[in-house]
C-alpha cells in the first residue's frame, strides 16, 4: 500500500486540512500519516472565539523518531503552514524523507481573491516561493501563483497568461504546476503544466456561484493520492475536480445547516470506485 505523510493543521470542527486529508486519502486506498502543525477548536472561516495550540515544536521530534524507524513515504503532501518557521522545518523534512520515488506535493496555502490570508505577508510568500523549489507538484490558486511570482493580481488573466505563469513556476523546480480556481464564463477549473512533456492540461466543470470551505483541501488530497497511486496528471486532476464538484452539489442542498464545509462523506463511494 502506498503511503503519504500530510503536514498541516487540524481543526476539531469544520472539516478542513487534516480532518479532510486523513479520510479522503484513506478512501483513495493510500495510508495517511499526519503531522499536525497546530490544533484549532474550529477553522477560522466564519467562526469566532476559536482556540489554537501551536505544535511547531513537535514537528522535528516526530520526524526524528520516524527517521530512526526508517519509515518510507511515497508522497509528502503539505497544506496550510502557519509560519515561516514551519516552512523551514518542512523544508528540512523534505530533505530528510524524499527519496527518488517520493512525490512531493505542495499546496501553497496563503491567500485567495487577490489577498493574503490574515497572518501572512509578502515575506511569508517569499519563503513559500523557496519551499516550492523542492516540490514535484504544486497546486496554487491564481492569487497564490501571483504572490509566488511577485506579479500583480488581476481577475481577468487570459488562458495564455495563466499558462505563462505555470511555466514560470515550473522553472523554479516543480515538474507539474496545477493552477486552480480558473474561471471561464460559467465554468471553473484548472490549468496545469507538465514540464517533462512541455504540455498543458485544461479541465473545467460547471461553476457553482457560492463559497464552500475545504474544497482546496479535498482537491489536493485526492490529486496527491491519485498521483502517488500512479494515475497520470491529467487523470488525477479529472478525478479530483469531479469529486470536488460532487461534494459541493451534495452540500448545496443543505447549505444553511452545513455552511462551514463540504459534505465529502456523502460522496466517498463514488471516489472509491474511481480510485480502484
Amino acid at each position: 500500500m502506498k503511503r503519504i505523510v500530510t503536514i498541516q493543521d487540524i481543526s476539531c470542527f469544520g472539516k478542513c486540512s487534516l480532518t479532510v486529508a486523513l479520510p479522503v486519502i484513506s478512501a483513495c486506498g493510500v495510508e495517511a500519516c499526519p503531522i499536525p502543525t497546530a490544533v484549532l477548536s474550529t477553522h477560522t472561516g466564519g467562526f469566532e472565539g476559536f482556540t489554537i495550540h501551536d505544535l511547531t515544536k513537535e514537528i522535528s521530534p516526530i520526524a526524528e523518531h520516524w527517521k530512526k524507524l526508517n519509515i518510507h513515504f511515497d508522497g509528502i503532501y503539505t497544506g496550510y503552514l502557519g509560519s515561516a518557521e514551519q516552512l523551514n522545518i518542512v523544508s528540512d523534512f523534505i530533505d530528510n524523507f524524499k527519496k527518488r520515488d517520493t512525490i512531493v506535493f505542495i499546496d501553497p496555502v496563503m491567500g485567495d481573491h487577490g489577498r493574503l490570508y490574515a497572518g501572512f505577508d509578502e515575506g511569508f510568500a517569499e519563503k513559500m516561493a523557496s519551499l516550492i523549489t523542492k516540490a514535484d507538484v504544486i497546486a496554487p490558486n491564481i492569487t497564490e501563483a501571483c504572490y509566488l511570482l511577485k506579479i500583480k493580481y488581476r481577475d481577468d488573466f487570459t488562458d495564455d497568461e495563466i499558462k505563462e505563469m505555470a511555466k514560470k513556476l515550473a522553472s523554479s523546480g516543480a515538474q507539474t504546476v496545477i493552477i486552480t480556481g480558473v474561471r471561464r464564463m460559467d465554468k471553473l477549473g484548472v490549468i496545469a503544466y507538465e514540464k517533462a512533456k512541455d504540455s498543458f492540461i485544461e479541465y473545467y466543470r460547471e461553476r457553482i456561484h457560492d463559497t464552500f470551505h475545504g474544497t482546496g483541501d479535498v482537491f489536493a488530497s485526492v490529486c496527491s493520492s491519485a498521483l502517488v497511486k500512479g494515475f497520470s496528471v491529467e487523470k488525477s486532476i479529472e478525478i479530483a475536480t469531479d469529486f470536488v464538484v460532487e461534494c459541493i452539489l451534495a452540500t448545496a442542498e443543505d447549505k444553511e445547516n452545513h455552511w462551514y464545509s463540504v459534505k465529502f462523506e456523502k460522496c466517498i463511494d463514488s471516489l472509491v470506485k474511481r480510485m480502484f
